[in-house]
């Protein structure tokens, strides 16, 4: 799976695990992939995944760790 054809559905996914780290997050708005990572836009503001992140939640989100998504919360910048 090529970095532009990410599936939204492991986006919005790790958006709901990542709201446990911090709920103002909000809901997926639309996204972007870039070659240093993806960009997502949310109800909230925005926030950047590697890509390898998404491609592992549509793969094995298990594999993703507590550590893992608490540094992506803190990615979050809001609008």
């Amino acid at each position: 799976m090529s970095k532009h054809h990410l599936p939204t559905y492991a986006i919005v996914e790790l958006l709901i695990r990542l709201s446990q780290y911090n709920y103002l997050i909000g809901d997926y708005k639309n996204h972007s992939a870039f070659d240093t990572g993806v960009m997502v836009k949310t109800s909230g503001g925005s926030i950047s995944f590697p890509t390898h992140i998404v491609l592992r939640q549509f793969e094995d989100p298990t594999t993703i760790s507590d550590d893992e998504l608490l540094q992506m919360a803190l990615r979050f910048r809001k609008a």
